[in-house]
């Protein structure tokens, strides 16, 4: 930023007056709510005044803990409210003897409850000044939002609440930005990346960013707001919770293995009509320069029990097939739909975003625009439309679990055989690879390795029988007829021989020239395609041709 050194940050630190006033759920909804708040660090007891429409009174005494952060030191409470009626609205007040908050108001979870409405949101963080982040556009849109929609149970994130959640001072702001809203309505967050990025740093000038394991500020700040439910150490950024016949699964961004596993017991013991879960980066992405690597293959098995996968990250929407394995299906019982929501607070992509196979429906969001989904249960369907602050509607559809459908219908794509697409990155190649298509020799796939780094923005070069190409610093030599390839000037053996096919072009064993530039590969048998990608983000630009002779 320029002028840094100019500014006077606002820190919003603590007070005696109770602030960052927050519901949640952390039990069952019909019977239990959470009320987070803080106060200053002198403070070290509170209580939570609460009355009933009929008069009833309670007071629940709050666990408090210190929060010690990059600037400041204060107390945390949390208050969990047990033993309250099903479907009843309570009016509540925080704080301690001295200082008390305004009174706000909840109604619990009703009984036998069929149908909610539930928003969700994603990357609502702004980083338009780290001295200063202002949320009042989101507030805004936000109530909006609700105002739209009053019957609306709670907000759900797909993560990045915060631009660096290391830092106290992006907190407060946030916190500050959801007044008047989740004072009234739970706030169900997700742990993105930054929520759990910081910096060595801030002032006078951003340096030496780093990514704390486990995301400190979110779970000292949130330790008791959400179920402590989650795998064993990572607990807060993972955890799962019920309302109605839906079970909600909240993954965060570290240990994918360790919350594979977790996911996998915590899906298999629900016994839930409905499965959602978020999880901050998308599986399907948009963007061309990400890949699947943080969450695929290791968090497959949990996330694929799932009927939707709510995510973020990449600030654009998006909606996929339902997909199991790579494979791309039309019914819902088939897989898992992978849903994007765009971005919450007018933050447009950082870099462009394109539409790929595995996606039925897409929106690069570039625009000064903010996103939100509002999702209704009702029995056996699920309705979902994705809305811009604006009124414009970007998606909605519909899955009916007992037709075992999706509407409007979008049937997901099947090749014909001896059609194999080669993709990269969910990408089709296009036009020129219309007689280049892969095929198999003694069951590995051969593919027309060069035209694909050609078409990626990598350097390839026809040299009689050698191809020479470069891509993501690594440059490789194939030559027709010979099983070793020259890579970055060491021999390597590959699987199969390289080839000339019909058209002239050469052809290699896609699983080495994977291995050789750092790839992986799929195949996808149902739809009959490659899908190619590299977990390098930088970009794969050319060379100077002399300098790959």
């Amino acid at each position: 930023m320029n002028n840094t050194s100019q500014r006077v940050p606002n820190y919003r630190f603590a007070c005696e007056k109770p602030d960052h006033i927050m519901l949640s759920f952390n039990g069952d909804p019909k019977t239990s709510m959470t009320v987070t708040w803080r106060q200053c660090k002198e403070i070290t007891q509170g209580f939570v005044d609460l009355r009933s429409k009929n008069g009833e009174t309670f007071r629940v005494d709050a666990v408090t803990e210190l929060f010690k952060s990059d600037v400041n030191i204060s107390s945390i409470f949390w208050a969990k409210l047990t033993g309250l009626k099903p479907g009843t609205k309570y009016y509540y007040t925080c704080g301690d003897v001295n200082n008390r908050s305004d009174e706000f108001y909840f109604t619990t979870q009703p009984e036998n409850l069929t149908s909610f409405k539930f928003i969700a949101i994603s990357d609502h963080q702004k980083d338009d000044d780290h001295y200063n982040p202002s949320y009042a556009r989101l507030n805004a849109f936000l109530k909006s939002v609700l105002k739209e929609n009053p019957d609306v149970r709670f907000i759900l994130t797909a993560g990045d609440n915060t631009n660096c959640g290391q830092h106290e001072i992006q907190w407060n702001a946030m916190f500050e930005g959801m007044q008047g809203i989740i004072e009234y309505i739970p706030y169900m967050m997700t742990c993105g990346n930054h929520d759990n990025r910081g910096m060595c740093s801030y002032f006078p000038e951003e340096s030496g960013r780093y990514y704390a394991e486990p995301a400190e500020f979110f779970d000292n700040q949130l330790k008791y707001s959400y179920p402590l439910n989650g795998p064993e150490g990572w607990q807060t950024e993972n955890y799962s919770f019920d309302y109605g016949d839906v079970h909600f699964v909240v993954a965060g961004v570290n240990e994918p293995k360790l919350v594979n596993e977790w996911l996998v017991r915590d899906l298999d013991e629900c016994g839930k009509k409905w499965k959602f879960g978020t999880y901050h980066f998308p599986i399907y992405y948009a963007g061309p320069n990400l890949s699947n690597d943080d969450g695929y293959p290791m968090m497959r098995p949990g996330l694929e029990k799932l009927d939707v996968l709510f995510s973020g990250h990449e600030h654009n929407f998006s909606r996929s097939f339902p997909i199991r394995n790579e494979e791309m299906f039309d019914r819902p019982s088939q897989g898992t739909v992978h849903y994007e929501l765009g971005n919450g607070n007018f933050n447009p992509p950082g870099t462009h975003t394109t539409n790929k196979l595995w996606h039925c429906a897409f929106y690069p969001q570039e625009e000064q625009v903010s996103a939100y989904v509002l999702v209704e249960i009702d029995g056996d369907k699920a309705s979902f439309v994705t809305k811009l602050n604006d009124g414009r509607i970007v998606d909605e559809f519909l899955i009916d679990k007992q037709k075992d459908e999706i509407r409007p219908y979008c049937v997901a794509p099947v090749f014909g055989a001896g059609r194999t697409r080669l993709l990269y990155k969910g990408c089709d190649m296009g036009l020129c690879f219309e007689e280049i298509l892969p095929f198999k020799k003694d069951d590995e796939w051969m593919v027309p390795f060069g035209s694909l780094i050609s078409h990626i923005g990598g350097t390839a070069l026809r040299d009689g029988n050698r191809l020479i190409v470069n891509a993501y610093n690594i440059t490789a030599v194939f030559t027709a007829g010979e099983k070793t390839a020259l890579v970055n000037g060491k021999e390597e053996q590959m699987c199969q021989s390289a080839v000339i096919d019909k058209c002239n072009q050469i052809f290699v064993p896609l699983s080495s020239a994977c291995t050789f530039f750092k790839m992986k590969w799929a195949y996808a048998k149902r739809n009959n395609f490659l899908t190619v990608e590299s977990a390098d983000e930088g970009q794969p630009l050319p060379v100077d041709i002399s300098e790959l002779r």
